[in-house]
């Protein structure tokens, strides 16, 4: 087929032909080159041949400071996003810039966002990029804490993570029923040997959605700062939720879940007033949280719990000492820029429940919580699905899921009481 003969209804029909399986085997092979065509056909704005025709202001070879990309392994046609939705806005009124031509070249056939007329431009993927690096730097519970996070292959839509089936200390039960023993001369040995478990993640889609005005358009800069600066934060609110107090169903399990086995709940003292926190509470859940997370648990509190744990204190003989030391308090006791409780940083955190009910405070070992992701974030943007309104659609899509490491809560060596990296206080009610 000659581009010369390339019409936008010629197209159309192919297209339709290919996607409800009507073309016969010899011209479905055709489907690479057709594809090559279709970019060229679309970067000469879609009219057979005809010239590029650009929109005021664009620069006719793509090479100046609006759209400006380089011929390189990753063209950048827009400077951000602001810039890209301008040029989707230019090409619902026929004015077809050329990057966005660089990307449908780059969109497979069947999917409806890669081209205009069919649902909306794809964002590229370096203006994606930047929204999702601000998701790593704004999530509290995502940042800085430990969490394991791993990659999962194009071809995969999940990971299955072996994991050591241990619930006790107990002699014949650790690392899931390893011992050893003292030989006598001449007796054999027992055989023992561990015991695993596997871990199965499934990826769940995220979304973000959003409607941006025309009259918004007026100023890309601000509409790219915007929009990157929103929907980074309520991803990153987001997925703390799911990792604090996800369901594990539709969501990621989360570390403060009723659904996950391996937390503990501490309960209230005997005659603890509804409401309060009390320095018993504090040190039972520090007694409960497992040894050896001691150096990499955190708190995490409610704001509203500062008041009370401000002013709690351990009776010694006719004084006491503080339990909550704050940062850089006290006469210079403290050199830490944070609050502190048994030396462990204490952080407000948004998911955490009201004063008085349970997961208000919470102390927390994330090295022990694992993550699955795949391919970052994926953004596309509609000029049509609102276009009775003059709106423009926004999307992106974030797939991954996470769950404790830990099945259940770990039985002592000696002792009764249970011992996990996830504990929290109940509610005093």
């Amino acid at each position: 087929m000659a581009k010369d003969n390339l019409t936008m209804e010629t197209v159309k029909g192919i297209l339709e032909d290919l996607m409800a399986n009507r073309l016969p085997e010899t011209v479905a092979k055709q489907f690479e080159p057709l594809k090559k065509q279709m970019g060229e056909f679309l970067k000469a704005g879609g009219k057979g041949g005809a010239p590029l025709n650009l929109g005021a202001g664009e620069d006719a070879d793509n090479t100046g400071d609006n759209g400006a990309y380089a011929k390189s392994a990753q063209p950048r046609p827009f400077k951000g996003l602001g810039d890209f939705a301008r040029a989707v806005a230019a090409a619902d009124s026929g004015r077809v810039d050329r990057g966005l031509g660089e990307i449908a070249t780059k969109a497979p056939l069947g999917a409806t966002e890669g081209v205009g007329a069919d649902g909306g431009f794809l964002v590229q993927q370096d203006i994606a990029g930047e929204i999702f690096t601000r998701i790593n730097s704004t999530g509290i519970l995502l940042n800085g804490t430990g969490i394991k996070r791993l990659p999962i292959s194009a071809n995969s839509n999940g990971l299955s993570i072996p994991a050591i089936d241990e619930i006790s200390r107990a002699d014949g039960s650790r690392m899931g029923g390893v011992q050893v023993f003292r030989q006598a001369e001449g007796m054999t040995g027992t055989v023992k040997r561990p015991k695993y478990r596997m871990i199965d993640l499934k990826l769940k889609k995220m979304l973000g959605f959003s409607y941006v005005t025309e009259e918004l358009l007026q100023d890309a800069s601000a509409l790219g700062q915007f929009l990157q600066m929103s929907f980074a934060e309520e991803f990153g609110f987001k997925m703390d939720q799911e990792i604090f107090a996800g369901n594990g169903a539709e969501q990621m399990l989360g570390v403060t879940s009723k659904n996950n086995k391996s937390l503990i709940v501490v309960g209230k003292e005997g005659s603890q007033t509804a409401g309060t926190i009390v320095s018993a509470n504090i040190l039972k859940m520090w007694a409960r949280m497992f040894g050896r997370s001691w150096l990499n648990a955190n708190w995490y509190i409610n704001q509203d719990t500062i008041p009370q744990l401000s002013q709690m204190s351990i009776t010694v003989g006719t004084g006491g000492i503080p339990v909550w030391m704050p940062a850089g308090g006290f006469g210079g006791l403290s050199t830490q820029p944070y609050s502190t409780l048994f030396g462990r940083p204490v952080r407000p955190l948004e998911q955490a429940s009201t004063v008085g009910t349970q997961g208000d405070v919470s102390l927390l070992d994330l090295e022990q919580y694992v993550m699955i992701e795949k391919g970052g974030i994926q953004g596309a943007m509609s000029a049509h699905l609102k276009f009775d309104t003059d709106e423009l659609a926004f999307r992106w899509t974030l797939r991954n899921d996470g769950a404790p490491l830990w099945s259940s809560a770990l039985t002592p060596n000696q002792g009764s009481n249970t011992l996990s990296p996830f504990v929290v206080l109940a509610t005093r009610g």
